[in-house]
Formats: C-alpha cells, sequence, structure tokens
C-alpha cells in the first residue's frame, strides 16, 4: 500500500506521515534520503533524527531504497525532493535519465509488501526557478509527482498542517 503526502515546505508532511505511521506500527521504518550539503542541513537532519524517538528503525539511503530490507514494514520515506535531487546530480542532470531511474525505485517499492508514507514537494507551487537546470528539476519533480500519486492508494496534500485527501482507492 502507498500513501503519497505532498506539500509546500513546512506544510506538516513529515509529522503527519510519521504520526499515521506510528498508529499503525509500534516500530515504524523510517527511511532518510537526503544527503548532507552543508552545516545547516546536517543540522535540520540531526534534530529530525531527534525527534523521531527509539521507536523508529531508520535507515539512511540516498537512492537505492528499494535495496533496503523493508518487506512487510510500515514505512516512512522521507522525501521524494532529496531522493530525486540525489539521482538528478548522479544523472548530470538529465531529465530522462533522472525519470526513468526514479519511476524505477519506486515500481520496485510498489511490487514490495509493506505499507508505505512517501513524502515528497510540490515545489511547482512555489517560486519559479531561475536556472535551467532549476527549472528542470522542477519539471521531474512534478513527472515522479504523477508517477506516484498515479499509484499510490490515497494521496494527501498539506496545506498548513491540515491533511485534505485528494485521492482515496
Amino acid at each position: 500500500m502507498i500513501h503519497l503526502i505532498t506539500g509546500g515546505v513546512r506544510s506538516g508532511k513529515s509529522r503527519y506521515a510519521q504520526d499515521m505511521a506510528l498508529s499503525q506500527s509500534a516500530h515504524p521504518v523510517y527511511v532518510a534520503t537526503a544527503k548532507v550539503w552543508d552545516n545547516d542541513f546536517a543540522q535540520r537532519i540531526e534534530k529530525h533524527k531527534n525527534d523521531r524517538g527509539p521507536a523508529w528503525i531508520n535507515y539512511e539511503e540516498e537512492m537505492y531504497v528499494s535495496n533496503l530490507p523493508l518487506d512487510g514494514h510500515t514505512v516512512v520515506i522521507d522525501c521524494v525532493t532529496l531522493w530525486l535531487t540525489n539521482f538528478y546530480t548522479e544523472n548530470e542532470y538529465d531529465p530522462e535519465k533522472t525519470l526513468a531511474a526514479m519511476k524505477q525505485e519506486v515500481q520496485l517499492l510498489h511490487q514490495k509488501a509493506g505499507t508505505f508514507f512517501i513524502v515528497s514537494n510540490e515545489i511547482g507551487m512555489g517560486i519559479h526557478a531561475d536556472t535551467v537546470v532549476g527549472r528542470k528539476f522542477a519539471d521531474v519533480q512534478g513527472w515522479i509527482n504523477q508517477h506516484i500519486a498515479h499509484i499510490a492508494d490515497t494521496v494527501t496534500l498539506m496545506v498548513s498542517g491540515i491533511p485534505v485527501v485528494i485521492k482515496k482507492s
């Protein structure tokens, strides 16, 4: 089962995903896809780790999430945007290669038994990127969000900390 949770920056996506996972499992899995880019980001990651607490089984995987032992678990994957960024840089900012690699990972996850809460960002609702690389990334982000939403059982849009279910199978 896949639940896509999307929305803007600081809309409450991660907290909502974590709360949902904890309501279904005493020991859910948290998959962090972030790469540490600078000191500020390292501090954000540490805060996220400390906020989760001891109930969680934690994995850090920047790209190949499907290789993790996730079968049969309740899993939060946080987040698609950082995960996609890792593929985007690895594929030298090629939108087609990036999208193909991400779709393959999502399909492999979709084949696993378990409940997946996948957190993503609606970056296309924000400021328009001022570089070609940024605009292409926004396009790829939108396309992968559409792909995940299509196969997801539920899609929830977070608005100011309020979950708005926009798809329920």
